[in-house]
């Protein structure tokens, strides 16, 4: 079967794709530049006052703060996301409300807007849809960020993960889930237009990089994510009005349970505003091989976020470096190639593969159900060949730049430690992901090169289909790897070129 068969790894880790110069194509399917806010809306939704007075941390230009928040937690009896079951998990309650935030930088009077939203993630179709409409406001595309805290326990979202193959939902199940979809979609727009119609306070931006050391890497590479981004405004006299901050941690400390609740990050949020008063928005980073350490449960789930919450309350004592902006941004997509040989001999052996899946009653039902839509896919000739990924940035002027990189879908820490290295470490790199679109783990040639990976989205027992994280994000076979020098580009090197043309921008 040569569908997606990789060679066992001989060649050393992602940094050396530093070492060898590889220019990859960044396989751009869009790219955008600033452009003027021609259009806004009605209502005022702003959490901070309107009579602070004063000027941009850095430059001419003032920086000025809007900043909001909606409810999105579900009725009760609506199902959550996050867990491959057989049996559709269906709330009882809410442990915590779930919310979409939006925090918005004018500068020069041009709007940046980054929503957060409480839930696992947004597939193409619905983040195409939020993304149009808001655009329709007339904000610039690369203006506008729209991210996923990736609690696994909020509501199942349209596409991705597969509502069918994940959660075993029937059609009229899976009709309501896009009906949920739309209203979510229709929520978080119209707090974007609340928004920008609200109140502007002028302020001062800051920046520091603090620590914290509950992640570990699950799929048992070096790469350890402990720093904690921390990104703030502040008021001429320097009392902080809002807070954007990350950290690379899988939201599972509470574990699957069956009420809504934002998880850590959610836990961390809450305790920053109660302690300061200022806003706070969270941006998960490169989480897709970083898990909490410790026993999962609501005591895990408050510890953990009280630990992120206090780091991120002392950085708030004093300020960071001054830094102004946006003066930057750049938005593009870049296509990643699944590692499928479209043959009819080869699909054939496909087939038979995922034929024995389905009678192996041994593996969990989410691998039958995959294996049985991937037939289908087969036999219809839809199945994919390719993903999209958008990635975008914004490069806040300082001695030096802060540069914020957004990447899509659940990407592994390798990347934010090739791209720290290049671009001044996590000083002047907030690199963040699960940003726009989360339609697969996006793993590195180090996780392409095994002969099994959740992560990487390969199986032992047939490594040249999907496996893993692939089956339950639903597609044919799992992303492809460069295995040797003289093969062609994979997704690491294309990833990589579309990421520093970003970062470059």
């Amino acid at each position: 079967m040569t569908m997606s068969r990789i060679s066992a790894a001989t060649t050393p880790e992602i940094r050396a794709q530093a070492a060898e110069h590889d220019k990859p194509n960044d396989r751009r399917l869009t790219v955008g530049r600033r452009r003027l806010l021609v259009g806004g809306s009605i209502v005022a939704a702003s959490l901070v006052g309107q009579g602070l007075v004063g000027s941009a941390a850095l430059g001419a230009a003032v920086t000025e703060l809007s900043v909001g928040k909606v409810e999105i937690t579900p009725p009760v009896g609506t199902y959550l996301a996050g867990y491959g079951v057989d049996v559709p998990r269906r709330s009882t309650g809410t442990a915590a409300a779930l919310f979409a935030r939006c925090t918005i930088l004018w500068h020069a009077g041009v709007p940046h807007v980054i929503v957060s939203a409480d839930v696992l993630g947004f597939a193409r179709g619905l983040h195409q849809s939020i993304r149009s409409q808001v655009l329709a406001l007339g904000l610039a595309s690369e203006n506008f960020a729209l991210t996923a805290t990736h609690t696994h326990n909020g509501p199942v979202l349209p596409d991705k993960l597969d509502p069918f193959i994940a959660y075993a939902m029937n059609s009229t199940v899976r009709a309501q889930v896009r009906a949920f979809g739309d209203q979510l979609a229709t929520r978080i727009v119209q707090l974007v237009r609340d928004t920008l119609d609200g109140p502007r306070t002028a302020c001062t931006l800051d920046y520091q990089v603090v620590k914290q050391n509950f992640s570990y890497n699950r799929e048992s590479l070096p790469y350890v994510e402990s720093d904690v981004p921390v990104l703030t405004a502040r008021t001429p006299g320097g009392e902080p009005l809002a807070v954007l901050f990350s950290y690379g941690c899988h939201p599972v400390t509470a574990g699957s349970q069956t009420m809504f609740d934002p998880d850590y990050p959610g836990d961390a949020v809450t305790r920053i505003e109660q302690a300061t008063g200022a806003f706070a928005q969270f941006l998960l980073g490169p989480a897709g091989d970083q898990n909490p350490a410790g026993a999962r449960g609501w005591a895990q789930r408050s510890l953990r976020g009280a630990e992120l919450a206090q780091a991120v309350t002392t950085a708030l004592l004093r300020p960071g470096r001054p830094v102004a902006g946006p003066t930057t941004t750049h938005y593009r997509e870049v296509s990643l190639p699944l590692d499928v040989t479209p043959t009819e001999d080869n699909l054939r052996d496909v087939s038979a593969a995922y034929a024995a899946r389905f009678h192996d009653l041994s593996l969990p039902g989410y691998y039958q159900r995959h294996a049985r839509q991937m037939s289908a896919q087969i036999d219809a000739g839809t199945f994919a060949t390719s993903i999209p990924v958008p990635v975008q940035s914004w490069r806040f002027t300082g001695s030096p730049d802060l540069r914020l990189l957004l990447a899509g879908g659940e990407i592994v820490s390798g990347y934010a430690v090739y791209f720290r290295a290049r671009y001044g470490t996590s000083s002047q790199l907030l690199f963040a992901g699960y940003a726009n679109e989360v339609s697969a783990y996006l793993p590195s040639d180090e996780l392409l090169r095994r002969t099994a990976t959740y992560a990487g989205g390969i199986d032992a027992d047939f490594p040249g289909i999907a496996g893993g994280s692939m089956t339950v994000y639903g597609w044919l076979g799992h992303l492809k790897g460069k295995p040797t020098a003289t093969s062609p580009d994979g997704v690491e090197q294309i990833l990589i070129g579309a990421i520093d043309a970003a970062l470059s921008a």
